[in-house]
Parts: C-alpha cells; sequence; structure tokens
C-alpha cells in the first residue's frame, strides 16, 4: 500500500511521517514545497509539490492507495478531484466540524467520492508558544479570559492519531474528535508552564482591546481574529473527548506539563 503524506513539512506532517515509519509503513510518498527543509529521512519518497499547487498533484497521486491530507480549504475540492481521477482510495483529513472554519474541507472529502477518516482536534498544545514573546517581554501573560478552559491536544499525537488510521482500514467513515487528557484553564496552562520553566508566570486579564494589541506584534491583522474566535470560543465548561487518543492509539495522550517539559527550548529566551 502506498501512503501520501501532503504537508509533509508542517508541523503535523512532518511528524506522521516518522509514526509511519516506526509503525512499519514501507511505501511512504510526502509531497512538500520545500524537501531540504523537511529533512526528510532516506527510506521516504519525495515529490516537490504544493496543495495550493495544482500542477504539481498528479505525479504526487499517482499509484497512491491512500493519503493523509493537510488543510487547504481554499484548493481542497480541486485536490480531492485529481486525487481521485489519479486513483487515490482513501483520504485521512485534518479537519474540523462542519461549523467550524476547517468544516469545509470535511464537506469537500465526504463529497468527493472517496473513503474517509476525519481528525477533528480541538486546541494545539504548540499555540501555548505564542506567549513566549510576552513573558520575555514582561514576564506575565495577558489575556481576556483566565477561566475558559480547553483540552489541548499535543500535534504529535494528532500525528500518531492519522498514522494509525491511516494504516487501518477499521477506521474508515469515521470522524475523530481529538483532545487532551485534561480540561485546563487558562491560568492553569500558564501556571503549568512556569512549573516547567522554573518561575512564576503571573497571569493578568486584560480588556478584549488590550488583548488585540499585546498579540498585534505577533500576529499582525490576524490578532482581532484570534482574541474573537479562538479565545473568545472557548468556554468556561467545556465538554472534551479526553479519552479520544487514548482510545485510538492504545496509550495515555501527552498532557500538558508533560508537553512544556519537553519544549523548555522553545522558551528558552523568555526563561533567562
Amino acid at each position: 500500500m502506498k501512503i501520501l503524506v501532503t504537508g509533509a513539512t508542517g508541523n503535523i506532517g512532518r511528524k506522521v511521517v516518522d509514526h509511519l515509519l516506526t509503525m512499519g509503513a514501507t511505501d511512504v510518498r510526502v509531497l512538500t514545497n520545500d524537501p531540504r527543509r523537511a529533512a526528510l529521512p532516506d527510506r521516504v519518497e519525495v515529490i516537490s509539490g504544493y496543495l495550493r499547487r495544482l500542477d504539481s498533484l498528479p505525479t504526487a497521486f499517482e499509484g497512491v492507495d491512500c493519503m493523509y491530507l493537510a488543510p487547504t480549504p481554499d484548493t481542497v475540492t480541486e485536490v480531492l478531484t485529481l486525487a481521485r481521477a489519479a486513483g487515490v482510495q482513501r483520504v485521512v483529513d485534518l479537519s474540523g466540524e462542519p461549523e467550524s472554519w476547517w468544516g469545509s474541507v470535511t464537506e469537500a472529502v465526504e463529497t468527493s467520492g472517496l473513503e474517509w477518516t476525519h481528525l477533528w482536534p480541538g486546541d494545539f498544545m504548540e499555540n501555548a508558544r505564542i506567549w513566549a514573546k510576552q513573558i520575555r517581554d514582561t514576564g506575565a501573560v495577558r489575556e481576556p479570559y483566565p477561566s475558559t478552559a480547553s483540552a489541548p491536544i499535543a500535534m504529535d499525537d494528532i500525528a500518531e492519531v492519522a498514522a494509525t488510521a491511516l494504516l487501518g482500514d477499521e477506521h474508515a467513515g469515521k470522524s475523530y474528535s481529538l483532545a487532551g487528557p485534561e480540561i485546563l484553564t487558562r491560568t492553569e496552562l500558564v501556571r503549568q508552564l512556569g512549573v516547567a520553566l522554573g518561575r512564576d508566570i503571573p497571569f493578568i486579564p486584560v480588556s478584549r482591546d488590550e488583548a488585540v494589541e499585546v498579540f498585534r506584534s505577533e500576529m499582525g491583522d490576524t490578532a482581532s481574529w484570534y482574541v474573537d474566535n479562538v479565545l473568545g470560543g472557548m468556554a468556561e465548561h467545556p465538554v472534551a473527548p479526553t479519552d479520544s487518543v487514548s482510545e485510538i492509539i492504545g496509550r495515555s495522550a501527552t498532557t500538558f506539563a508533560r508537553w512544556a517539559a519537553d519544549h523548555v527550548g522553545d522558551f528558552a529566551e523568555a526563561a533567562t
């Protein structure tokens, strides 16, 4: 079975490749716009291309049985049409519930005629990196909603779920809402990050407009969208499928405390 991993330079796609190889996959092809940056193993076949560069895809799809689909809502319909024409049978997509901002990927996959498995992750643990600059500059985190919460998931766990789904036909036709093992408030996330860094990091509640200004230096014009739709979209008492990862891959999902301890280097400058 030939497996194609798209977005192989991306944070999740690159990890999918590693998990496939660890699980014994022997015929893995990867699509990447920057093969040198991806530092891909010699055991994989590398195709230079991009999901938004449609003329690069027919070669990538040739002979492929199933693929991991990174989310590109603007070209997903055309991508899937080319995949089906090339003989691809099944797709494992990173997407979202139909009403979410990646919901159009889900809808396009379901109408493509291909077998599918949807992966619907919630908040990424890696999103905590957005705090690094303000911790470095001020020693604190400023956000508007201290009591809102989520069950953040590590990208490596998502990638392992994706690899598992690619290698198992029993996952066809299933939608997996993916979350980490704990529901944590924003203040608790900051506290646990401080423990990993060996310092106290205060969480300072600020207004919505102040938060936009805090994030504008890092996010530019998307800061308002982030504060309103991501931070503002979290609930104070969310219901999250915190066992979803362990049920699929057979091990406990990564805790945020473990992730923070493993990624102290991402915050090294902030910790000095």
